[in-house]
């Protein structure tokens, strides 16, 4: 049963129009969408708490976190000891009357989880929360799903890519988190697709919301007279492709051109990947500038004459869903050659707002960004398109208003 049905009207923490936000870790440094949602939601006037599940370990921060009033609970640390799980439901048990109903399902999930759950719920008691919502259906799912329970109040989920599709999720528990959540929400057409065809009528109540930008922090620009310089974000992960970006640029290097790449990004293929660059002899030709705060990212894209966005499968699964960086970009008017992967087709549409490239094909990728510096009219021809599909579909305010739309009992301003 879903929670919000177990609640009750009667139930004061499910009338007071608080909203807390389950995150894994906030704030990070890659996911700039949950600090715009976050935001707009602000704007709309939501009351909302953010939970964290973990301290961030970044250590770099944009700009835009200073806006949001929202307070911060970082969870206390969980030793993983039986101990520690029975010492909090003894204490919980006196604001949690139906802890005991719930014991089960606690127990079924790691106890630094089930502590958690139990953290949060008696938050939500105290605080009036009266809906949380997660975002990834993965470990802040599982805990928001068992705090809502423990609280008696609903929670939604917003479902990205690793947490859907990776070869390590774990089937029957995202079953249970998309059927008792009272909204669940995906980035992609794709995503909803895939969760359908899964888990079919379990699944009957996701819908697809994409991801929001603010428009205001990412200005059009004709791209016709820029430098011939590609762009490219991201986390250094396989899924990003950036090996054939790089591969890619050797080609054209051996071709002739005149061009530089800006990488921007940080992971665990750094190493990897400079020393591809080293070993192709590309440093006049490929810049690697490692993670840069948002306002950098925005003129490093703004001012290129094209963007790079090769992503493809991993081999575990992993993928991305819609890169948010791939509309900051298409906001920025700087003209987009991508992969075909998942969501991606769906904003980029080949020859009208970018050009597609077979994902892992290195020669097919250098042949399209070898194109769109060379056309200036194909590049302000794509880029205004471009513009014109984020602006309909991918407004901020626009898409958390969407959102919000999954929190019952929440007031919100038109």
């Amino acid at each position: 049963m879903r929670p919000e049905l177990a609640g009750g009207s009667g139930n004061p923490a499910a009338t007071g129009g608080k909203v807390g936000y389950v995150l894994k870790m906030y704030p990070r440094f890659s996911e700039t969408f949950i600090v715009t949602e976050l935001l707009q939601m602000q704007r709309l006037g939501i009351d909302l708490e953010i939970f964290s599940l973990r301290p961030p370990i970044d250590g770099r921060f944009h700009a835009s976190l200073a806006e949001l009033r929202a307070p911060v609970t970082y969870l206390q640390h969980v030793h993983l000891r039986a101990g520690d799980l029975w010492q909090t439901l003894r204490e919980a048990s006196m604001d949690l009357c139906d802890i005991g109903g719930q014991l089960d399902e606690l127990l079924s999930v790691e106890p630094r989880e089930a502590v958690h759950a139990v953290q949060i719920a008696r938050s939500v008691r105290a605080r009036g929360i009266s809906h949380l919502h997660a975002h990834f259906a993965s470990v802040s799912a599982v805990v928001a799903r068992l705090a809502a329970r423990l609280a008696g109040i609903s929670y939604s989920v917003t479902a990205h890519a690793k947490d859907i599709f990776h070869e390590a999720v774990d089937l029957e528990q995202l079953r249970r988190i998309i059927v008792e959540a009272s909204s669940v929400v995906t980035v992609s057409d794709f995503n909803l697709d895939h969760l359908r065809a899964t888990f079919g009528s379990d699944a009957d109540h996701v819908r697809r919301v994409y991801n929001g930008i603010n428009l205001d922090e990412f200005p059009y620009d004709d791209p016709r007279d820029r430098a011939p310089v590609i762009a490219a974000v991201g986390r250094l992960v396989e899924k990003k492709g950036f090996g054939d970006l790089i591969d890619a640029a050797a080609l054209l290097r051996d071709a002739g051109r005149s061009f530089r790449v800006d990488l921007v990004g940080a992971g665990e293929l750094e190493e990897q990947l400079v020393t591809q660059v080293h070993r192709l002899s590309l440093g006049d030709h490929v810049r690697l500038l490692g993670g840069l705060p948002q306002s950098e990212v925005a003129h490093v894209v703004g001012t290129a004459s094209a963007f790079a966005a090769p992503c493809v499968v991993g081999t575990d699964g992993n993928r991305d869903g819609l890169p948010t960086v791939l509309l900051e970009a298409m906001s920025l008017g700087t003209p987009c050659v991508a992969t075909p992967v998942t969501g991606i087709p769906e904003v980029v549409v080949d020859g009208v707002t970018g050009l597609l490239v077979p994902d892992r094909d290195p020669a097919a990728l250098a042949d399209a960004l070898a194109r769109m510096l060379d056309d200036a009219d194909l590049r302000t021809s794509v880029a205004k398109a471009a513009r014109d599909l984020v602006e309909t579909e991918f407004d901020a305010i626009r898409q958390a208003r969407l959102v919000a739309e999954c929190f019952p009992h929440v007031c919100h301003e038109a």
